[in-house]
């Protein structure tokens, strides 16, 4: 493989994750591919799901906060009738239930979890437990609970029901929320059991399936004519995860201070940025890092290397 270095190109790219293989495995190849240095990825998508998986590149690795707290969309099958040890169709089925629900009786349901809801997580998932994954527990057939977490739910819909025995749904969720425990919860209510048999990530805050390349493509350019030649047709701006917060662009002295880890003195209303809130930094051009206003003070928080 030729040596490519797209570190001064930081930026997102969007992978359409196939179904079969991790999150970090897919970030890896990734990285591997562009040969950067720093790669991470916003929002784990577990192996049997597939979609959006936003993965940072070099400086835009420290926007992934103000991404992972922004909202996502996910298309998913509840299969009904079986309840798994991991809520989706990897797990081993722990109990089943021959009631099929009516499409009636499905509708009806869906309202009663939209809005501020309260959720457990099921017991294979990445949360912490007295200072051990939940899922590491599981797997040692250890007993614990799973504390309860309010979760938002904008948005969710039947899109159809394809059989007696499956349904196809779309849900529109804020952070810290678990398809998998919105279908296990669903079952019961409809006083079955379910599972999630196929979930696709279709929305992670700015990014869609539309910016989402397949991982395919990375292979493919591999062995073609133009391996090497790849730039950053692939990569989004690294702030543009950064629009809910306000910019300001800042004189050219003090671009100089602010990569130095200088603070910067600006009278700003407090309607424009309030006290304690970042400020996107910018050249005029380019955005250069992140800053705290604080008593008519911008303290750099984050400083792009890229741009120094």
């Amino acid at each position: 493989m030729a040596n490519r270095n797209y570190s001064h190109y930081p930026g997102w790219l969007v992978l359409n994750k196939p179904v079969g293989i991790s999150s970090a495995k897919a970030v890896n190849i990734v990285k591997r591919f562009f040969n950067v240095k720093k790669a991470g990825h916003a929002g784990t998508l577990d192996p049997l799901a597939s979609g959006v998986l936003p993965i940072a590149l070099d400086d835009a690795t420290k926007t992934i906060p103000y991404l992972v707290d922004t909202k996502k969309k996910y298309r998913f099958i509840i299969a009904w009738g079986q309840k798994t040890e991991t809520d989706d169709s990897e797990g081993k089925v722990i109990n089943e239930s021959n009631v099929r629900p009516e499409l009636e009786d499905i509708e009806k349901t869906l309202s009663t979890f939209l809005g501020n809801i309260t959720q457990t997580p099921p017991h294979y998932s990445a949360i912490k437990i007295k200072g051990k994954r939940a899922y590491s527990l599981a797997r040692e057939n250890i007993n614990f609970e799973m504390p309860k977490r309010s979760v938002n739910v904008f948005d969710l819909r039947l899109i159809e029901q394809l059989d007696n025995n499956s349904a196809e749904f779309e849900v529109f969720s804020g952070k810290g929320f678990y398809v998998r425990s919105l279908a296990r919860d669903i079952a019961e209510k409809l006083n079955t059991f379910g599972h999630i048999k196929e979930l696709e990530r279709l929305e992670v805050g700015p990014f869609g399936l539309k910016n989402a390349f397949p991982l395919e493509t990375f292979n493919n350019l591999v062995h073609s004519p133009r391996e090497g030649s790849v730039d950053k047709q692939f990569l989004l701006p690294l702030d543009s995860v950064l629009d809910d917060i306000p910019a300001l662009t800042i004189s050219e002295e003090e671009v100089k201070m602010f990569c130095h880890g200088q603070e910067i003195s600006k009278k700003i209303s407090n309607d424009l940025i309030p006290q304690g809130g970042d400020v996107l930094i910018k050249d005029g051009v380019k955005s250069i890092g992140i800053a705290v206003f604080l008593e008519s003070k911008l303290k750099p928080k984050k400083v792009f290397s890229s741009i120094i």
